[in-house]
């Protein structure tokens, strides 16, 4: 019993436990009850859904604040708005790879599924060395700051730019490396098909398979920015992976709402941009204007709220009327 209640990267490790828990059930339950068969998820399903995950990760932001303080609180959920936001032109581009390799809809779910497993893994190893170093290395901390500042001011004044799925490197290498079957084979992401030159079975990749890597290593690029915002707010280790994970364990729920209207989000990108070069300023405010005295965290969830909502509103009535533009 003592060693749950030893600490692991400044938490209990009953508290890491108690989270590998939930998201063992809620991903359990979603694959295992709600979702036993492929099928194709509609609009209202969606909705429904994220805002059952959406609830749940505020719920546990509750805990959080009676469990961890309320600073660390307001931290988590500033953490999981902006992670949450980030997502949606992470959903922008996972349409496009599912688009390009005619992966029907009732098989993105479970191929989204397996992603986000993968996610999981790969965030916390990001997190993991991410705080070590800055625990190491405070002035690091400087440097996401000021990766973020340029970041958002980047994306402030950068064009729209469609991502060049059949010119990317990764499908380039997979195609001419590993054998790659033309169609798909249901679900599966591995299977046995005879070889063109000795006729004896081998193993091949599905299109499923090689859109799920692809999708993972998107994920790794978007991770770039979505992880320094979070140190920029927090160093707390638990903070800034369960509120990046709460936020993507929704993102296959919320992702076939979205993908239907992200033509409705244009917008949305300037108050990212925004939020970026806020998140990274307020570092520099705090240790060289206020004298090293932290930033309200009320304020700064206040801020980070309005300007991704008010970029949702203004996104939505700018493009009202317009319809999705054909695949």
């Amino acid at each position: 019993m003592e060693f749950l209640f030893s600490d692991w990267l400044g938490t209990p490790i009953w508290f890491w436990l108690a989270f590998l828990g939930i998201v063992i059930a809620l991903t359990a339950f979603d694959l295992g009850i709600l979702h036993k068969e492929d099928r194709e998820m509609g609009i209202a399903e969606s909705l429904k859904l994220s805002a059952f995950y959406i609830g749940f990760a505020l719920l546990f932001g509750l805990w959080v604040w009676f469990q961890k303080g309320a600073d660390l609180g307001m931290k988590y959920y500033t953490g999981f708005f902006i992670e949450k936001a980030l997502s949606i032109d992470n959903v922008f581009v996972i349409s496009l790879i599912f688009t390009y390799f005619a992966i029907p809809r009732k098989y993105q779910y479970r191929a989204l599924l397996w992603g986000i497993i993968a996610v999981i893994v790969l965030r916390g190893i990001m997190i993991g060395v991410g705080a070590a170093i800055v625990q190491q290395y405070y002035w690091v901390l400087w440097v996401f700051a000021a990766f973020l500042v340029f970041t958002g001011i980047k994306m402030l004044f950068a064009g729209d730019q469609e991502m060049d799925i059949a010119n990317n490197p990764v499908v380039k290498f997979m195609n001419k490396h590993f054998r790659v079957t033309k169609e798909l084979h249901g679900q599966k992401f591995l299977v046995k098909v005879p070889d063109e030159k000795t006729g004896k079975l081998v193993t091949a990749m599905t299109p499923l398979l090689l859109a799920l890597i692809v999708i993972n290593l998107a994920d790794l690029v978007f991770a770039v920015d979505s992880v320094p915002a979070i140190f920029a707010i927090t160093t707390d280790t638990f903070i800034v992976y369960t509120s990046n994970i709460m936020a993507i364990l929704g993102l296959r729920a919320l992702y076939f709402a979205l993908a239907a209207m992200v033509h409705r989000f244009h917008y949305l990108k300037y108050a990212l941009a925004m939020v970026l070069v806020f998140i990274g300023s307020k570092i520099f405010v705090s240790d060289f204007l206020m004298g090293g005295e932290k930033f309200p965290p009320v304020l700064s969830l206040v801020v980070t709220f309005a300007l991704i909502l008010g970029g949702i509103f203004w996104s939505l009535w700018k493009t009202r009327g317009e319809t999705a533009p054909a695949e």
